[in-house]
């Protein structure tokens, strides 16, 4: 969209873009507490929009949404990093399930359900599904940088400044990694298999998930929490 001079009409693709903002945000939430407010994110969102027209540049061969979405995430997650939005309670709490899941898997040779993870804690399933609620905030960072590094992305690189991606030594300990992943999702079960493709894979949110399962979507973010946990506890030694 040009204006009558030839120059990028700002307004024009701000309002044809608001929607991927706001889609953006709302599939983010899954891995926010519940303290955090969605229009506050798309606030942050809109700028890191505003943000991408003035940086894009056609000629780098990028279509304009793939480099919008990367500066737009990228925004939102600088501003959770630059905000202490997680109680030390619910680090403790989420250190806490990873450490029971990887006691019982040991223990049992299999991924445990979570009336067995409940009873590990000393709490009740309904306490036990009411605390992967409130923990779900503690996996935002780790799992972006996971899955959504990408070398375009100027956060990413400042996270991994120093490190050469010509290096043989980082090459094979990405592979092992990734590997080590791929693996660690397999094991899931197999419900929360399915909600890790639907939102990663499939882009969809937590209303969306829930409606294909039958489901409430606190009943789905509870079990996005607990498959998180479950890859946390596996990945740790990575």
């Amino acid at each position: 969209m040009y204006t009558a001079k030839g120059h990028l009409d700002r307004n024009a693709m701000i309002k044809q873009y608001q929607p991927l903002v706001r889609r953006l945000a709302h599939h983010m939430m899954a891995k926010l507490p519940a303290n955090i407010q969605v229009d506050d994110l798309i606030q942050v969102g809109l700028i890191g929009l505003s943000d991408a027209l003035t940086r894009y540049e056609p000629t780098q061969g990028v279509q304009f949404e793939t480099f919008a979405t990367q500066r737009i995430r990228g925004a939102m997650l600088d501003e959770l990093r630059e905000n202490d939005w997680m109680s030390r309670g619910s680090r403790k709490s989420q250190k806490e399930i990873e450490q029971a899941l990887r006691r019982l898997e040991h223990k049992l040779g299999r991924c445990p359900i979570e009336s067995e993870v409940a009873s590990e804690l000393g709490l009740s399933l309904a306490d036990y599904q009411n605390l992967l609620g409130k923990v779900r905030g503690t996996q935002l960072v780790y799992l972006e940088d996971m899955s959504r590094g990408n070398e375009e992305d100027d956060s990413y690189l400042d996270r991994h400044e120093g490190v050469s991606e010509t290096d043989p030594m980082h090459m094979l300990r990405d592979h092992r990694f990734r590997q080590a992943l791929v693996a660690a999702i397999n094991n899931l079960p197999e419900r929360e298999q399915h909600i890790m493709s639907m939102y990663y894979e499939n882009d969809m949110n937590l209303k969306e998930i829930a409606a294909v399962l039958d489901v409430t979507e606190s009943r789905i973010c509870q079990l996005h929490s607990q498959s998180i946990a479950r890859l946390r506890a596996k990945m740790r030694s990575h």
